[in-house]
């Protein structure tokens, strides 16, 4: 028999995979409006940021860093690079290859826009408290890396 406390929130608040898309859905909204001035999106920012952690690279190794297809990567990178973002150029080493490498205009666009994510989710994490909000962040590293253990 479920308490009434389990029922004070509706049947889906207290689902996990409920709480996270819902969570999801607001640092995602908060996200966009504190990038939104820099004219970039979630997406846009992280290309932007594993171009600057890398040497120019081949499309398909964007993609691959990125997790996602290559015809999103190309997209991305389409509008990026109408933006001053980033540019492609030719590999010296294989012709059939297109490098893609941040612009100057483009890393500080990252730089700035960073500032702005960074902000955003500390305003997200608030209401949790330093604390809270660091072992929160530590758990979800651990969840995605898949480094819980399986009964």
């Amino acid at each position: 028999m479920a308490s009434d406390h389990d029922q004070s929130h509706g049947p889906l608040e207290p689902r996990l995979g409920h709480l996270l898309r819902q969570a999801h859905a607001r640092l995602t909204r908060a996200a966009a409006e504190a990038l939104a001035p820099h004219g970039v999106g979630g997406p846009d920012l992280a290309v932007l940021a594993v171009l600057a952690d890398a040497e120019p690279l081949s499309q398909v190794e964007l993609a691959t860093r990125l997790g996602v297809d290559r015809t999103t990567t190309v997209a991305l990178i389409d509008g990026l690079e109408d933006h001053g973002l980033v540019r492609r150029r030719r590999s010296p080493r294989d012709r059939r290859k297109n490098l893609v490498e941040l612009t100057p205009v483009g890393g500080d666009c990252l730089r700035r826009a960073e500032c702005a994510r960074r902000a955003a989710e500390r305003r997200f994490l608030a209401p949790l408290g330093e604390e809270t909000a660091a072992l929160l962040v530590r758990a979800l590293e651990t969840l995605v890396a898949g480094e819980h253990v399986r009964e």
